[in-house]
């Protein structure tokens, strides 16, 4: 494998950390000296993170609270070749890319790259993805293909959100939180056992508070504000020590106000309106009411047969709901005005046998999912309003519209095998497969037309149609077989070494945007995402389990990759979206991870990730014929390096407890933000400094932590607009990472 190193090489950037003396948060306990085992299940069974020949990284709740960690959007900074952030225009959905592979469209009916799960309940849909971070057990990230244990849409790899485990003893955790731009988080967690060794309920409620980063201008209202309530419940009953049966609901209601962006160029349309001197500041025009919801309840039935055999059966079913507005111009003019629903609910149901021995270990299973996605959202372009409409004096509100609903119903059938043989102490081979069935109907919709303040499809009322651009109903059926194959060989009880073979697919579908009038072949939808990768790694520890390395190399091959291509029509009236499978590309890399346990005190922790991701043949239509234009396109969300580097430093107090030190710094090269074009919201290369300094009692009741995060106040873009020449001038817009902020955190256990 040639990699390219063009750009500032491996060393020159960790060079650099070291001599600023970075530190970061780690992804394990520390304790006399020694590392602590990490236990993940990235193989869907209790393994040594060491043990696993899959590229994983692991932060335990210990880990989550010593560091301030608020939201999953945080493991960014630690974990390589990893993008988790807030999507554009949100304040609750993910944008998620590993190794260069993910979805950056959150629109309904798209299917994501990475796949989110939370107690081994998929998240099919991006809305309320950034989770908050409470009362939770482990957060995995696992990079590289999962398609044979996770399925489809898992290309990039998976994000685990395992939450606390039923002990069976009473508990009770209270914590607060104050901090910059008035926070106020307060989360109550506890558990009690409702009849010893039988029945324990637990539950978990977060109540999760800030004031804006900024405002919008023109009313006053908060801008970047956060306003979450969020619960869990669960019961386990163990009937006998060999059955466990276990009940779980959660929800969560996000009413933060719809987030303003910020203009990257001067509007030509309210030319004596500055740009906002804050980038959290905005003079959009645009509602700002908004509204995320989402629940889910699921039931685990776990039967131990005996030492060898397991049967699980896994039942989900969630929904959410998001009424939102987007305002894409970003200034007092009427202008651009988006506001949108979102209906989603899905049903999965997995059966799972688990066999183990000595030498063998299968894990197999059947899995069902059944789902419906729609929405619908107006592009009101003030512009081209009209306050007299039928010219007979009614001066009705005729706001000119380009309106878009419709939605998506799958079902998705798997068979899957996964199993790992020990040829003997050193030598071990897994193989694993998956048959995949997935069947899509989707109804798109879209046209032009005046509405009274609102189309039909969003509570207004239609009042002359100019034109159906869209009206279709279609459906279509993929199946696709999924392999993985990889060889370890343990050359020492502390060195593993892994190649391995996998390959993966994501789901195919229908545009929900898709203009049929001019692009007739939107009807026909767009074909799955191919990717076969191929890896080799490294577990190692060294030193009597002072110093742990572990390195991965992969090199992806990537077809028919689905890239929503959006430019405004030639009147300037809407845009036209088309998705298309862009032809081929290749995905090559490296990643490291170091943690060393210099002393009692003092660990050091390093990680670096590389990726060079380029298109070898995008074929698009030219004014001559058929064109291949993949020497300007390149892969959004994925910068060629990200680093991370830390010391910890822990002392004991004796009587007075114990003290802990993290200084962090986290590095990502230049971002690209769409695939087709360099932009304005491109993202240059940046550093983030954190700092948590937490105290912890005698008997670890009390813990007490004060959490510095962006300490430089680094101003960053995570998402934007790019939009030339819709409603009559260009509209680039940025949204940015959050400020330098400062919080102090109490927790008392029980």
């Amino acid at each position: 494998m040639k990699l390219n190193t063009s750009h500032k090489t491996l060393s020159q950037v960790i060079a650099s950390v070291i001599a600023a003396q970075a530190c970061v948060f780690s992804n394990v306990a520390f304790s006399e000296g020694f590392l602590e085992e990490v236990v993940v299940t990235a193989q869907k069974r209790q393994e040594s993170v060491q043990d696993v020949p899959v590229a994983v990284t692991a932060f335990d709740s210990n880990t989550l609270e010593k560091t301030g960690v608020l939201d999953i959007t945080e493991l960014q900074k630690v974990s390589p070749n990893t993008t988790l952030q807030t999507s554009r225009g949100t304040n609750s959905t993910l944008t998620a890319f590993i190794r260069g592979v993910g979805q950056e469209d959150p629109l309904w009916g798209f299917e994501p790259g990475v796949g989110l799960y939370v107690d081994d309940i998929y998240f099919a849909r991006p809305q309320a993805g950034v989770l908050d971070v409470y009362d939770v057990e482990r957060i995995e990230v696992l990079r590289g293909p999962q398609g044979t244990l996770y399925g489809k849409n898992t290309i990039g790899g998976a994000v685990k959100y395992v939450t606390k485990r039923l002990t069976g003893e009473p508990e009770l955790t209270v914590s607060s939180t104050i901090g910059s731009y008035n926070q106020r988080d307060i989360t109550i967690a506890g558990q009690l056992p409702l009849v010893e060794d039988l029945v324990t309920v637990g539950g978990s409620i977060a109540s999760l508070n800030r004031d804006g980063f900024g405002e919008f201008l023109l009313n006053g209202d908060e801008n970047y504000n956060k306003d979450i309530l969020a619960g869990r419940v669960s019961v386990e009953v163990t009937p006998s020590e060999s059955l466990l049966i276990r009940f779980a609901a959660d929800f969560t209601d996000d009413d933060s106000n719809a987030k303003g962006g910020s203009r990257l160029t001067q509007s030509l349309l309210v030319p004596d309106e500055p740009i906002p001197g804050s980038v959290f500041d905005s003079f959009a025009d645009l509602d700002t009411d908004n509204n995320v919801e989402s629940s889910g309840a699921s039931v685990t039935v776990q039967w131990d047969v005996n030492d060898s055999v397991t049967l699980k059966s896994i039942t989900g079913y969630r929904e959410g709901e998001t009424q939102t507005n987007i305002d894409f111009d970003n200034t007092s003019f009427a202008s651009l005005h988006v506001p949108a629903e979102y209906d989603d609910d899905q049903f999965t149901q997995e059966f799972q046998f688990n066999y183990t021995s000595d030498n063998f270990h299968l894990v197999s299973g059947l899995y069902y999912y059944e789902g419906t996605a729609s929405g619908a959202f107006d592009v009101l372009l003030g512009a081209f309003d009209t306050p007299d409409l039928f010219g007979d004096g009614s001066n009705v509100a005729a706001n000119f519209d380009a309106v878009t609903a419709g939605s998506v119903d799958t079902e998705s059938y798997a068979l899957y095998a996964h199993a790992t043989f020990d040829i003997n102490y050193r030598l071990s081979v897994t193989a694993g497969a998956r048959y995949t069935r997935d069947e899509k109907e989707a109804d798109v919709f879209n046209a032009t037309l005046f509405a009274d303040g609102r189309s039909s499809e969003l509570g207004g009322e239609d009042l002359l149609i100019l034109g159906v651009n869209t009206d279709y109903t279609n459906d279509d059926t993929w199946n696709e077989f999924s392999p993985r194959l990889s060889v370890d060989y343990r050359f020492t009880d502390a060195v593993l070494g892994y190649v391995s073979y996998s390959h993966g697919f994501k789901s195919g579908g229908f545009d929900m945007r898709g203009n049929a009038r001019l692009n007739p072949d939107t009807v026909n939808g767009y074909d799955p995402e191919i990717v076969d990768t191929y890896e080799i790694g490294l577990k190692s520890e060294w030193f009597n389990n002072r110093l742990r390395v572990n390195a991965a190399a992969y090199y992806t091959d990537y077809d028919d990759l689905q890239v929503t291509v959006q430019t405004a029509a030639s009147n300037g009236t809407t845009f036209v979206s088309e998705v298309v499978n862009a032809g081929k590309a290749f995905v090559e890399g490296a990643e490291l991870e170091v943690t060393a346990q210099l002393s009692n005190s003092f660990s050091l922790i390093a990680s670096a990730g590389y990726t060079n991701a380029e298109f070898t043949e995008v074929i698009t239509d030219g004014p001559d014929g058929p064109v291949d234009v993949s020497d300007f396109w390149g892969f959004a969300f994925t910068p060629d390096w990200t680093t991370h580097l830390a010391v910890n430093y822990f002392t004991d107090l004796d009587q007075l407890g114990t003290l802990n030190v993290n200084v962090s710094s986290a590095y990502r090269s230049s971002t690209r933000i769409f695939p087709q074009v360099e932009s304005l919201v491109d993202q240059k290369g940046y550093s983030l400094w954190d700092a948590s300094i937490v105290w912890n009692s005698v008997d670890d009741h009390w813990s007490v932590g004060l959490h510095g995060k962006n300490l430089t106040d680094e101003e960053y873009r995570v998402g934007g607009y790019n939009f030339i020449g819709l409603g009559l001038e260009d509209s680039i817009i940025g949204y940015y990472g959050n400020p330098r902020t400062v919080s102090l955190n109490v927790n008392y256990r029980l």
